[in-house]
């Protein structure tokens, strides 16, 4: 983690190179810089793709298939023209004089070969001069990308857009969706096939996600999804058709004025949409009523308006409208301010309906520092028309706030295993205990591949492991191992020579931290099977509850996690406090007499120095 975020600052800062050596605005230079990063990330996933292609070609028997452009986005690539390929533009003669031209070119290609991105690429790259245009291109194709595959790509990718979010979006209260937030969401609302709308969509995450939800679970979402989009600010309606583009998807995006989902249903989607996600944003005020209400779409009825004629809050106006666009069997999945989920006076209302029609079905909770430009808390809301009867007049809450791993001291995450977790507990609401079990399957498999990569007697005892029973015992056994190398490590570096001690130590630390990665997956299934060892959900304290909607209306229709799973037991560390004490107090009292004694011989030095 720690190289990723040293490549981040690396890339970053070659990024502001421009801003600092070019003649452009800081506006100016953003989208010049993103279609860069576009550029290499289309041609890493292209390069993916082209090898998967050419590799099940080769096995194949008979006549050979050409390769068509469809090729590349069945697997979530964009088709790149020749001279749009990365490697073309840097391996152009050295001391081209027309690399802004080229660059140009580059992107008009693209946008031939891609009708949704017609006029969206930018195409002002010979405002930035051949020779800083070449040191970006270079420093861009950092060998370290390729070698970590394009996943990481995408994440520098997300990192720029979130540099870039302050700048692009400080005055509409809008900000970049963290991957993690995004990925909770689709495995909540499981998009199969069908059509998504986000109708703050901003740089198309949701889409992407999904897209690779689908991916991930066998399907083509070219073949079975249909994405919409809203997204007022044009220039983040850019970004989503780049970003959905370079993973080879098509979607229909409207911006500008008549995507302000406030005052227009832009695609005439109103109860039509199979799923609905989104990051919407935040308390948004001054909402004109008058318009709102002519666009309709508010079967849940008016949140409070002002003496000026205006909606003081929008926050329900973006939950009707979620719940609004979804089918008879519909599902939604949205990020909301916290407050939200409790706020007073019409909005009681309101909410009481939501959870009377018994269409609410998961709130979770989410603890600060998930944002990359805001520090704040939120809750994800899950609204299902599709329940089953038996769960219609129960909602599964879920309070996550202490629950995620700190990425640094400013930003936290769920890691990957933290997300099956959290998916697993809503598997288990819904009664789908085989997925629960195939997890668990997920689980003891990697920690068996771990034995097999650490080797030895250590290895082969997690290389046993086959279940639930053998977890404890796969712990203790890979601690004492990490343990071991511990000190390994310590005499090594000791016995090494000066000049060599660097290298093994950082030999060492790589091996460690790869050591403790296999242990951090142990302790994941841990936390999982220590609360849910049967494989059938029961409430647990501080975490989550399955309350009923008598148990919500006696919580004044309450829709905050926290009201509702209660405090987490205080666990007992075996020591016993009256003992303990005790020993405390002797401790001081210890301290206290060398405290004075210490005193006395300083005092005692002073007078025979004749102080």
């Amino acid at each position: 983690m720690a190289d990723i975020r040293k490549l981040e600052k690396e890339l970053w800062e070659a990024a502001d190179n421009l801003r600092a050596n070019s003649k452009l605005t800081s506006q100016q230079y953003c989208m010049p810089v993103l279609g860069l990063i576009f550029l290499r990330y289309a041609w890493g996933r292209f390069k993916a793709a082209n090898k998967a292609i050419r590799e099940e070609r080769a096995k194949a028997t008979g006549r050979p298939i050409p390769i068509e452009p469809a090729d590349y986005t069945k697997r979530g690539a964009m088709y790149l023209p020749e001279k749009a390929r990365y490697d073309y533009l840097l391996n152009l003669p050295k001391g081209e004089k027309n690399l802004g031209k080229r660059v140009d070119e580059a992107m008009a290609s693209i946008e031939a070969e891609n009708k949704q991105l017609a006029g969206v690429l930018p195409n002002n790259y010979t405002e930035l001069g051949d020779d800083l245009l070449a040191e970006t291109l270079r420093i861009f194709n950092n060998p370290a990308l390729d070698e970590a595959g394009d996943d990481i790509i995408g994440r520098i990718y997300e990192y720029f857009l979130g540099k870039f979010a302050p700048a692009v979006a400080s005055d509409d209260g809008v900000f970049f969706t963290p991957k993690s937030l995004v990925r909770m969401i689709m495995n909540v609302i499981e998009p199969e096939r069908g059509v998504m709308l986000d109708p703050a969509c901003g740089s198309g995450g949701m889409f992407v996600s999904a897209s690779d939800y689908v991916r991930d679970h066998g399907g083509n979402p070219v073949e079975s999804m249909t994405y919409y989009g809203q997204e007022k600010v044009e220039y983040n309606a850019k970004l989503c058709l780049m970003n959905m583009a370079v993973h080879g998807m098509n979607g229909k995006i409207v911006s500008g004025d008549a995507a302000n989902t406030f005052y227009h249903d832009a695609h005439s989607l109103d109860g039509k949409c199979d799923y609905v996600a989104a990051n919407p944003p935040f308390n948004v005020d001054k909402v004109k009523a008058d318009d709102a209400q002519s666009a309709g779409r508010m079967p849940l009825g008016l949140s409070g308006i002002n003496k000026k004629g205006e909606f003081s809050n929008g926050n329900y106006l973006w939950i009707n409208y979620f719940y609004s666009y979804l089918n008879s069997n519909g599902r939604a999945g949205f990020v909301m301010a916290s407050s939200a989920t409790d706020s007073s006076g019409k909005d009681r209302g309101l909410r009481q309906k939501l959870v009377e029609s018994g269409d609410v079905d998961v709130m979770l909770y989410v603890g600060n520092n998930f944002f990359y430009t805001k520090s704040l808390p939120c809750t994800l809301w899950f609204l299902d028309k599709g329940k089953p009867e038996e769960l219609k007049d129960k909602v599964l809450f879920i309070d996550a706030q202490n629950y995620h791993t700190a990425i640094d001291t400013t930003h936290n995450e769920w890691s990957p295993w933290q997300l099956k977790n959290l998916t697993a507990i809503v598997w288990l609401y819904r009664g789908e205990t085989s997925k629960y079990q195939e997890l668990i399957d997920d689980y003891c498999s990697a920690i068996r591949e771990a034995g097999d990569l650490i080797g030895g007697e250590a290895g082969s005892a997690l290389a046993k492991v086959s279940g639930i029973d053998d977890l404890a015992g796969a712990k203790e056994t890979l601690a004492t191992f990490i343990s071991e190398v511990k000190d390994e490590a310590k005499d090594a570096v000791e016995a090494a020579k000066r000049n060599e001690r660097k290298k093994v130590r950082a030999a060492f630390d790589e091996r460690i931290a790869g050591l403790e990665e296999q242990l951090t997956i142990v302790d994941e299934v841990l936390w999982l099977t220590e609360k849910f060892d049967a494989g059938e959900y029961e409430d647990v304290a501080g975490l989550c509850k399955v309350a009923t909607r008598s148990e919500i209306e006696e919580k004044n229709w309450s829709l905050t996690p926290g009201a509702h799973v209660g405090v987490p037991p205080v666990e007992d560390d075996g020591v016993d406090f009256h003992e303990r004490m005790g020993e405390i107090h002797s401790e001081l009292l210890r301290l206290q007499a060398e405290s004075d004694e210490l005193m006395m011989a300083i005092s005692k030095n002073f007078e025979e120095m004749g102080l």
